[in-house]
């Protein structure tokens, strides 16, 4: 991942006459470049993107259920 200075570099390289769009935090940046990137590899067909969905779904319950479980046990 870019340091943060890059990122505002990039960001700032990218635009061009009046701003008429607002700053993207981290999270919603790293957040549409997974999704682009998903897109871009389920059209190549690299991948299958409902199985990932599905996939993806199960891991994050999984994580959200082990988070409980942690906060539970302290």
């Amino acid at each position: 991942m870019p340091e943060k200075d890059t990122v505002d570099n990039n960001r700032h390289s990218m635009r061009s006459g009046e701003n008429t769009s607002k700053e993207l935090t981290e999270l919603e940046e790293v957040s549409a470049r997974i999704a682009t990137l998903v897109d871009m590899l389920h059209e190549k067909g690299v991948i299958n993107k409902k199985v990932f969905e599905r996939t993806l779904a199960m891991r994050l319950h999984e994580i959200s259920k082990a988070t409980v479980f942690a906060e539970m046990s302290d």
